[in-house]
């Protein structure tokens, strides 16, 4: 497997923990607001990754590299938030948070070296 098929398989993951981290959070105005933020920006890391690898062009590749950075960003924002309001705690939260800020470490690099 490819570094970059294990970073699709990475990107995945995330998303589908991201999602699946959303549906835990309590039902108020503020976590429905959270989930609804993470519950874009997780999955999309995943997406826009797939889709830059998909790139008709070099600027294209290089674009859509950078909106997954923007997407692990955000990721790790919304999770540093939810941790920060105590609406989240725990393993999980943890992970994301660590992940979110790896996959940001990974794309970035990414970027700069396109």
């Amino acid at each position: 497997m490819s570094k970059a098929d294990q970073l699709a398989e990475r990107t995945f993951l995330f998303g589908v923990r991201a999602l699946k981290f959303v549906r835990t959070l309590p039902r108020d105005p503020a976590a429905t607001e959270l989930a609804r933020q993470l519950g874009r920006a997780g999955p999309g890391v995943g997406a826009n990754f797939r889709s830059a690898r998909r790139g008709r062009s070099r600027a294209e590749f290089i674009a859509r590299l950078a909106v997954a950075f923007d997407e692990a960003d955000e990721s790790q924002y919304w999770s540093s938030m939810a941790q920060a309001t105590d609406l989240a705690a725990g393993a999980e939260i943890e992970w994301l948070i660590a992940e979110s800020r790896e996959l940001r470490s990974i794309l970035s690099a990414a970027v700069a070296t396109a």
